[in-house]
């Protein structure tokens, strides 16, 4: 029985850009974060991935791969607009049940909907309604299945602009040619405990019993694996946010010392409005640095259990002074602020003290400010020469929130 419809938009950044610009319809397009040949692109046109271009990218190499290819910059807040234009013409022809990242969502079939033949018309209804609405060069690969995992892997099966259907009767034999990285949830350490076990293929790892899936994923998870793999449509595993973080490739009058700390100041800013926005607290930070001599390194801190902006700045600025010195004689290039070991605000109890209290009410109120009134109209002193750096960047699995500040 089909309960799941998945769709996943192809190279959707290149894509939009190719939809706002006719210009480059039908040219190999990297979308880069900013113009700089040391930057890497986040997107390829398929144009420029049958070069070999592809996410990831360094400009220099993707100019060596594809001579012809055109750099774009993101535009970010662009690509939310369109992602909220998609959703709407999806909904012209089913709900959505959920969005899993800015260029996946998934319906559920209900009744009639999960016939096969009933099912495949309502995708390409949802096909003519995204060309209609926002463009023909938005194109999608959509998997329609018996549970949501494999309709979200039967995405991968034909791109682009497929369109999929897996019925029981199909398993396992349908996923055969795909490799074990393409399947979600599968990791670079799930992959080498996998290998070491001697699973090299999917053909292999549909081939587990339920006993030997359960030894190696060491929880119940290799059970759902294995109902999963065979079509069932079983309980899927709660999610919970590990983290939040953002990263910044530094544009050249940047790449000093000062200025990397400037930058991550900014980011660990941006990086507590949207942990106290979510609903959670914060137990450790994580700054990183990669230099362009390739060199990266990383520091961690624990924390008091907190969101509060000042407290989150005082144990940065107890561990740079490490980082900092690590950087010598290397140029910094891209650096990254993570907040992790979260927990959410229904499992935490107010700060106890007065002053613990008064501080988390003045960052509330400055969220609040910022978010009337624009990014960086308060803010704190140590951000003053940094406060118009890391504009909005978009993780695929992470949509911006465009009422916050950017």
């Amino acid at each position: 029985m089909l309960t799941t419809l998945f769709l996943d938009l192809n190279s959707y950044f290149a894509s939009a850009e190719q939809q706002l610009q006719p210009a480059l319809r039908g040219r190999p397009v990297g979308v880069v974060p900013l113009m700089a040949e040391t930057t890497c692109c986040i997107a390829a046109s398929y144009e420029a991935k049958a070069h070999g271009v592809k996410t990831g990218t360094r400009v220099s190499e993707a100019r060596r791969l594809c001579p012809a290819i055109t750099f774009v910059e993101a535009r970010p807040e662009t690509y939310v607009h369109l992602h909220h234009q998609v959703i709407r013409a999806v909904e012209r022809c089913l709900p959505v049940a959920a969005i899993h990242s800015i260029d996946e969502l998934h319906c559920t079939l209900l009744g009639r909907e999960r016939e096969p033949d009933r099912a495949v018309e309502l995708a390409q209804q949802i096909k003519a309604s995204i060309a209609e609405c926002v463009g023909e060069q938005l194109r999608s690969s959509i998997a329609i299945a018996p549970n949501r995992f494999l309709a979200k892997v039967g995405t991968e099966l034909e791109k682009p602009d497929g369109l999929v259907v897996i019925e029981r009767k199909d398993l396992p034999g349908k996923l055969h040619g795909l490799s074990l990285r393409d399947l979600p949830g599968i990791g670079p350490r799930m992959h080498q405990r996998l290998l070491a076990r001697g699973v090299d293929s999917v053909e292999r790892l549909c081939a587990l019993s339920e006993g030997e899936m359960l030894a190696i994923w060491q929880s119940v998870i290799g059970r759902v694996w294995f109902r999963w793999l065979r079509g069932e449509d079983v309980w899927e595993p709660p999610t919970h946010r590990r983290s939040i973080g953002h990263q910044h490739v530094l544009p050249p009058e940047r790449r000093t010392q000062e200025g990397a700390r400037g930058v991550l100041v900014r980011l660990l800013s941006k990086a507590a409005m949207r942990l106290r926005s979510l609903g959670y607290w914060a137990q450790q930070m994580t700054v990183g640095v990669k230099c362009l001599d390739d060199r990266s390194f990383s520091r961690t801190a624990k924390l008091p259990l907190t969101q509060d902006t000042m407290e989150l700045l005082e144990a940065f600025g107890s561990i740079w002074p490490m980082s900092a010195a690590r950087l010598l004689p290397g140029t910094p290039l891209r650096v990254s602020i993570t907040l992790h070991e979260l927990e959410a605000n229904a499992s935490v109890a107010p700060p106890l003290f007065p002053g613990a209290r008064k501080r988390l009410q003045l960052a509330q109120t400055m969220d609040a400010i910022n978010t009337k009134f624009g990014r960086a109209a308060v803010y704190p002193g140590s951000m003053h020469d940094s406060r118009k750096t890391a504009p909005t960047r978009i993780a695929f699995k992470n949509i911006p929130d465009l009422t916050l500040p950017a």
